[in-house]
């Protein structure tokens, strides 16, 4: 997965968005990411779904994606079109599941200071570069493994599973 660049706008919120947030419990009988993500957010910001663009990045304070240790939050997540989510910090399952199913996530509270609502964000995820092309500012975070950039790159951990079977 040579040279991982993620481009989108800027979605910003605070801390300590939980997956209820994410994902209301009463759409949790679904589990097409596609119509998960008609409903992402639309409790803290019911006009998300209707502006977010495919690609777009989410960038949060801390304690992104406490709460309940449902996968419907991150497949919800990308079923909306999110690459990738940037947060100060992030719940410890959150952070699984979303590897798991292949979202990218990364730590990094210096980049969450320094990005507003709206900026243009390109992001590489073997070098742990964040940039913030409205801005001209650049942030670091800690680049994911090799393995887990395999994981991210095949759509999650299932389907990395099944490809090292069939070797």
């Amino acid at each position: 997965m040579a040279g991982m660049v993620l481009e989108g706008k800027a979605w910003r919120y605070g801390r300590n968005v939980d997956t209820d947030v994410i994902i209301p419990a009463r759409h949790l009988s679904l589990t097409d990411p596609r119509e998960l993500g008609e409903h992402c957010l639309e409790d803290l910001d019911p006009e998300f779904v209707n502006r977010v663009e495919a690609g777009d990045i989410i960038v949060a304070e801390e304690n992104f994606g406490s709460g309940s240790s449902r996968e419907h939050a991150p497949l919800a997540l990308k079923g909306c079109g999110v690459s990738l989510v940037i947060a100060a910090s992030f719940a410890r399952i959150f952070y699984r599941n979303a590897i798991n199913v292949g979202l990218p996530i990364l730590e990094s509270p210096e980049a969450v200071q320094g990005i507003k609502m709206g900026d243009h964000l390109r992001v590489d995820l073997e070098e742990g570069l964040i940039e913030n092309i409205s801005t001209g500012n650049k942030y670091h975070s800690p680049p994911f493994p090799p393995f887990m950039r395999e994981i991210i790159a095949g759509n999650g951990l299932v389907e990395y599973v099944k490809r090292r079977l069939r070797g």
